[in-house]
């Protein structure tokens, strides 16, 4: 509450906070497309690979020509105007407050993420790739240098980290929470040559759409939603289930029903657990009352006076009364970014922050791989994300789906089967190995 009051007194007093986006895609033109609404923030610098289409995505959201005109980093600032480049050190300038960093890729979320915190910059980490890939390492820097690592608000697993936060703030226990989205077991070997017919989609209408064939299929397989749900484990220490998420289905009206323990009647193996939740049958009929866009959260009532002011007041909960559920039906991803960036600025506080490695997601086989095979990574055809707990992952010396991409396969790995990070050739020089081994060391999973 009151961050719009504390933008518009940076605005009165002509000192909106400055920000660097690094990669003007799909979320991060959605936050630009807020931020031109907003005199409490001024983007002065966006870095993307390709100026071109960054221009591009600026016209599409509204952006005039004018605002993006800027010649150089100074210029913006002096003009109130945005500087457009290739290069992401620009966002690296101590006037700049903070950056926000939307890349998607992990190695590059890192890097850009290490520069920001040398630059005692806050960094809004819309990558959840790179988050879980070395996010606890990465945070616990950032509070060494005195400024906030964020998760980014809009995105799920924040609006997930802020309901369970709002619930613990009252006294009442989290027994699980979650996201929903659409799932079918078939589709862990979704392929981006085939991910277009699950969404009722020909390979034409997508590429005129301009989507990414590897990037709807990591949302499909079931990888997004395994990285979303160790983000969330690793934020609020919420665990994910000992052999991976089950995507239950499940309508909004049953959630205090399934989640509660198994000897209640529920499917809980144990209090205090993420899980995805399916908006369709396992025999593909729509579900009833379906979160497929939202997030939810279940806790209990542990009195009788607790549980008998949840009937008077019309709290949804289980028969028992005991069990209850929040919801929030959809999420509005890059147009909600806004709140990280006034909160990291102007409170110094995350909108959600993995302080301990709980959660991780390991490379898991989408069909027979053979060794001297290149793996393709995230959304691509020979793997998919599994969450697991991060003891698990680290017991077993699993690879983690962040460094699955590009790398040369040293074994024979069955369907199913997670890989092993002996079972490809890692470069340990790497930055993004490197750092993925110093947590493992510093940050011993819990």
């Amino acid at each position: 509450m009151n961050l719009s009051r504390l933008l518009a007194a940076r605005a009165a007093a002509g000192r909106p906070i400055t920000v660097g986006v690094i990669g003007a895609g799909k979320f991060g033109s959605m936050f630009l497309a807020m931020a031109a609404r907003s005199p409490g923030i001024h983007v002065a610098v966006i870095a993307d690979l390709s100026p071109p289409r960054a221009r591009e995505n600026l016209g599409r959201i509204g952006w005039s020509t004018e605002q993006s005109a800027a010649s150089s980093l100074d210029a913006a600032l002096a003009a109130r105007a945005t500087f457009v480049t290739e290069n992401a050190a620009a966002a690296n300038d101590p006037r700049i407050e903070v950056v926000v960093e939307s890349t998607g890729n992990p190695a590059a979320g890192i890097r850009h993420a290490l520069a920001a915190i040398a630059a005692r910059q806050h960094i809004v980490m819309v990558n959840v790739e790179a988050d879980v890939l070395a996010g606890p390492l990465l945070a616990a820097r950032a509070a060494a240098a005195g400024v906030v690592y964020s998760m980014a608000y809009g995105d799920q697993p924040a609006l997930v980290c802020e309901m369970v936060d709002t619930i613990r703030a009252m006294g009442l226990p989290v027994v699980a929470a979650g996201k929903g989205t659409k799932y079918l077991p078939v589709f862990h070997e979704s392929t981006p040559e085939t991910v277009w017919g699950h969404y009722g989609l020909s390979p034409e209408q997508a590429k005129a759409g301009g989507m990414n064939p590897q990037m709807f299929n990591s949302f499909l397989d079931g990888t997004k939603s395994s990285i979303e749900m160790a983000a969330i484990a690793n934020a609020t220490g919420l665990l994910p289930p000992e052999d991976g998420l089950s995507f239950p289905p499940c309508g909004v009206q049953d959630l205090p029903h399934l989640f509660r323990p198994r000897a209640e009647g529920g499917i809980l193996p144990r209090k205090g657990v993420v899980e995805v939740i399916s908006s369709v049958e396992r025999d593909a009929r729509q579900v009833v009352g379906d979160l497929r866009w939202g997030v939810y959260a279940v806790f209990e009532g542990e009195t009788d006076y607790i549980r008998r002011c949840f009937s008077e007041y019309g709290v949804h909960t289980d028969s028992s009364g005991h069990y209850a559920a929040l919801w929030r039906p959809y999420h509005l991803i890059g147009l909600e970014l806004g709140v990280s960036v006034a909160s990291a600025a102007l409170r110094r506080e995350p909108t959600g922050c993995g302080d301990t490695w709980r959660g991780d997601v390991v490379a898991t086989a989408k069909r027979d791989l053979r060794a001297g095979e290149i793996l393709d990574g995230e959304g691509g055809a020979m793997v998919w994300g599994k969450c697991i707990p991060a003891a698990r992952s680290l017991a077993e010396n699993a690879l983690p789906i962040g460094l699955a991409h590009g790398v040369r396969l040293l074994a024979d790995v069955p369907k199913g089967a997670a890989l092993r990070q002996s079972d490809v050739a890692l470069d340990g020089s790497a930055e993004a190995v490197r750092l993925r081994r110093e947590m493992e060391e510093l940050h011993p999973a819990a």
